[in-house]
């Protein structure tokens, strides 16, 4: 059965080559567009941190 699956997968990928390429073409850019916003993320947090930090302990007020 997962043999015969196996087949028809490729089978399938061979007969639909632009289909096949076009699928992958969007997965990678789709992993691509997430991995660059979680950096992108990354680097905003990162930002904000250091920019709180250059502040210093002196001039941040904790409201209750």
């Amino acid at each position: 059965m997962l043999l015969d699956n196996a087949r028809s997968a490729a089978r399938a990928l061979s007969v639909n080559k632009l289909r096949s390429a076009l699928t992958m073409l969007g997965i990678v850019i789709g992993v691509g567009a997430v991995i660059a916003m979680v950096a992108v993320g990354s680097a905003a947090h990162q930002q904000l941190n250091a920019q709180i930090q250059s502040l210093g302990t002196n001039l941040v007020i904790e409201v209750e």
